[in-house]
């Protein structure tokens, strides 16, 4: 299925930027020079670096133009971004990754699994646990859920190359939205016996709903993953409180 061209535009200025083409603190090209470049409308270059504010790359300022304020970690760890597959984080990280499917079946939510995963009582789910390596060290152990229904035809070995290209590139569904939860916990018995832990009792822990462009959950993952492999990087923005602006219009008045 091919890319819309925001999303391409939105990926080669990415590359530039993270690749320090685009340096931290400069400017991007103009929008003018961008529409020339891309041969695209305003418009399409506007979502693409929407998409780039959105996820911290830059910072669009009023009639000043827009600024690269992404600096990449300074740690020598594996960070994880927005809604990507282990192979797209591990390309962006520079890392080599490998995957060993452990387990790979057909199961049917239950009560439990509806109230730990949010898929309905009764749904089709492929279960599959999968171990996956960066530079040669087993590091994160995943077990995702997929609704069968939704993701059909998955098998073990599209599971040791790249789920979310299948669902993406094979059936043409598009993967939007990811809600997460970040926790901390120790080491399971599971874990020792799959993972290169060292000395670490601990992983970090990431739990994830994952939805399509029809806001239906087609993915659950649990995610768990060796402290010094794991960095998680996020942006937040302040917003002004509509109250706010009204007492700060309201001291101006009584100067």
């Amino acid at each position: 299925m091919p890319k819309s061209k925001f999303e391409q535009i939105y990926k080669e200025l990415k590359q530039d930027i993270e690749s320090g083409t685009l340096a931290y603190e400069s400017l991007i090209p103009s929008e003018n020079q961008l529409v020339v470049r891309f041969d695209c409308s305003r418009n399409t270059v506007r979502r693409a670096i929407a998409m780039l504010a959105e996820e911290g790359y830059v910072q669009p300022m009023h009639g000043r133009g827009v600024r690269i304020i992404y600096q990449p970690s300074s740690q020598d760890n594996f960070t994880i971004g927005g809604v990507e597959s282990f192979g797209e984080s591990a390309a962006r990280n520079h890392r080599e990754t490998s995957t060993r499917v452990v387990r790979f079946a057909e199961i049917t939510a239950d009560e439990r699994i509806s109230a730990r995963t949010g898929f309905k009582v009764g749904t089709e789910l492929y279960y599959i646990q999968r171990v996956r390596s960066l530079d040669g060290a087993a590091v994160v152990f995943d077990i995702n859920l997929f609704d069968r229904e939704l993701v059909p035809g998955l098998t073990e070995e599209i599971c040791t190359e790249s789920i979310y290209r299948y669902i993406e590139e094979t059936l043409g569904m598009p993967i939007v939205m990811s809600k997460r939860t970040i926790t901390v916990e120790r080491a399971t018995p599971v874990d020792i016996v799959n993972l290169d832990l060292d000395d670490y009792d601990c992983l970090a822990v990431v739990n994830s709903q994952t939805f399509n462009s029809e806001g239906v959950q087609f993915e659950f993952n649990q995610s768990r993953r060796r402290p010094d492999f794991f960095c998680f990087q996020t942006t937040a923005t302040r917003r002004r409180k509509p109250s706010d602006a009204g007492a700060a219009d309201d001291e101006l008045l009584s100067d």
